[in-house]
């Protein structure tokens, strides 16, 4: 979808900017009007004058946070910060962006409008940072505090990809060796068994039948996976198909307790990273929703995001979602009281980030075994399935009946 960009006020009349993720202009606007926001200017961040949607790798983010925060930190112009990161960068993509930023900024728009033209390397809460760190004139501080966040972000990102490549390999493994057998070796067999004219016990007959089907039917399979992944695509696309996968994934055995804590820890960080870099609360929250990558959640902060427009607490209503758990609502209570929300919010996050870690290998330590299981039940009931005809053929050949 694409990303557009905007500039609105809230209902105390302060201005805000960022892009927002929809399907055309009217549900960018409708969704900034549920969030309480009046927009006075829209446009799609991805074709506007200067701007781009080109993914860049995070790391190449991080380095580029850290470098340029060394470099403000030592005193040195913005703008020859910017040349001489254009001229080291190693990803082409990420140095086109530097020199559109460069030029925007020389033009006069600040650091934090250009980098918002560029959704696919800067997000709303790398922007909403910038633009924190201008005002409190923090550019450095905030800067490695961002690229602090983003590497905590990638190494978790990383230990969940990492757990998952294993089971992967065996479960790819397992499709291919099935497809093969399916495909060109069963098909074989069951002509020389036709051939010899040999009764064929119930688990080869099951076995060749489903075999000859799937060779003469193969087109079926096909057609309902494409059909499946473009019906879940369209349905996706709209907002209360979107809520409901997101809640139904929060709900799958095991899985959806991981997401869960992932979300909490990404929750609690981002909404920590933010407030320590002075930006507001419910400015916060409307941040963490936008980044949250998941509806039931988004919604839940969004609610969060209401109740302290008004006045109350952030605790009470992210109690009331069912998401959070009662240690988190109670710990951001505690925090509230204390006045030192953001830190609490830091022990929620480590806590979290280290529960998803035992919960990763918690998983890993059951999937492997049950696709070695998995797999070797299907071997197993192949070969038996092939080798007691034969068996039986070559008992009656000794006996001469051949």
């Amino acid at each position: 979808m694409p990303h557009y960009a905007y500039v609105a006020t809230d209902t105390e009349g302060a201005s805000s900017q960022g892009t927002v993720e929809a399907q055309s202009p009217q549900a960018a606007h409708q969704m900034l009007r549920d969030r309480g926001l009046v927009v006075s200017e829209l446009t799609v961040a991805a074709t506007r004058k200067g701007g781009s949607s080109g993914r860049v790798k995070l790391r190449e983010i991080m380095v580029f946070s850290r470098q340029l925060a060394a470099m403000v930190n030592a005193g040195m112009n913005l703008m020859k910060c910017l040349d001489i990161l254009q001229g080291q960068v190693r990803d082409p993509r990420l140095g086109k962006i530097i020199t559109q930023v460069k030029n925007d900024v020389q033009s006069g728009q600040t650091l934090s409008k250009a980098l918002g033209k560029h959704p696919g390397a800067f997000n709303s809460l790398y922007v909403n940072m910038i633009r924190a760190a201008e005002e409190g004139g923090v550019l450095d501080e905030i800067l490695n505090r961002l690229a602090g966040y983003l590497e905590r972000d990638a190494e978790t990102r990383q230990k969940v990809k990492s757990a998952m490549v294993y089971p992967s390999i065996v479960l790819g493994f397992s499709l291919l060796m099935t497809g093969i057998l399916v495909f060109f070796i069963l098909p074989k067999f069951g002509s020389i068994f036709s051939e010899l004219d040999v009764e064929l016990p119930i688990t080869t007959k099951l076995l060749l039948n489903a075999s000859g089907n799937a060779v003469r039917y193969f087109y079926v399979p096909i057609i309902l996976v494409l059909g499946t992944v473009f019906g879940y695509k369209a349905y996706a696309r709209t907002p209360a198909g979107r809520y409901n996968i997101d809640s139904l994934k929060l709900k799958i055995p095991l899985f959806g307790e991981l997401l869960r804590k992932l979300s909490i820890a990404r929750f609690a960080r981002t909404l920590s990273t933010l407030m320590k870099s002075g930006v507001k609360t419910p400015h916060g929250l409307e941040i963490v929703a936008s980044t949250s990558g998941n509806a039931v959640i988004e919604r839940t902060v969004l609610t969060a995001r209401d109740y302290v427009l008004r006045g109350e607490r952030l605790s009470a209503p992210l109690g009331n979602g069912g998401i959070f758990p009662d240690m988190v609502v109670q710990m951001i209570a505690v925090g509230e009281e204390t006045g030192h929300v953001d830190d609490m919010l830091l022990k929620i996050a480590d806590f979290y980030e280290t529960e998803v870690e035992a919960t990763i290998k918690a998983l890993t330590s059951i999937i492997e075994p049950v696709l070695i299981v998995v797999l070797g039940v299907l071997v197993g009931f192949v070969a038996v399935s092939v080798i007691s005809p034969i068996y039986d053929l070559v008992g009656q050949a000794s006996q001469g009946k051949f």
